[in-house]
Order: structure tokens, then C-alpha cells, then sequence
């Protein structure tokens, strides 16, 4: 009966140390997508791929684009009301910005 338990121990190690890495490839692949060009996606990509960023104000960046034309820059999002240099900074790395007509 100990060996048993001894087993089922061992089994339940290996369990738990593959699913913490495939957890960790799952975290990592995420991390290095592709920034979201804030030029062309729509309002889902925006609150999906943001930090901080609801649909609302996802909402808000792309109608301020239709206003106003594409951003310039990353930072030109500071000027959709609510977004500060804090979420800016948040997320830097995860949105990009093309040249109008790209």
C-alpha cells in the first residue's frame, strides 16, 4: 500500500510540474504577440490586447480616430479623453502605430 501511495505521489509531481510549464508557454507565447496597431484595429482588439482598456474606452480610441485621423504616435493617445500617460506607459510594448494609408 505505501508503494502505491509512493507512486501516485511521484505521478501527481510529474502532473503538476508539466501542467506549470506548458502554463509557461501559454504566458510567454502570449507576451511576445505582435503590438496592435492602433491605426487599424477595431474596437475588440484595442480591449483585448490593452491593459486597462475596456470596451468603452476602446470604443472611445477608435471614434476618436474617425474624428480626428490616424495617431501620429503611441503617445497621441493621451488625447481620447481618460487615457493617461500611466496606461500609455502600461502598454508601450503591446500597440504600434503605421503611417496613414499602410
Amino acid at each position: 500500500m505505501e508503494d502505491l501511495n509512493d507512486n501516485m505521489e511521484a505521478s501527481m509531481r510529474k502532473i503538476s510540474h508539466f501542467l506549470g510549464a506548458l502554463w509557461l508557454g501559454c504566458a510567454l507565447t502570449a507576451s511576445a504577440a505582435e503590438p496592435v496597431d492602433i491605426n487599424a484595429a477595431d474596437a475588440s482588439e484595442l480591449a483585448t490586447a490593452m491593459v486597462g482598456i475596456g470596451h468603452s474606452k476602446a470604443a472611445a480610441i477608435v471614434e476618436y480616430r474617425k474624428e480626428n485621423g490616424p495617431f501620429k504616435s503611441v503617445d497621441d493617445l493621451g488625447l481620447v479623453k481618460g487615457i493617461g500617460t500611466a496606461t500609455i506607459e502600461k502598454n508601450r510594448d503591446k500597440i504600434s502605430v503605421s503611417a496613414p494609408g499602410e
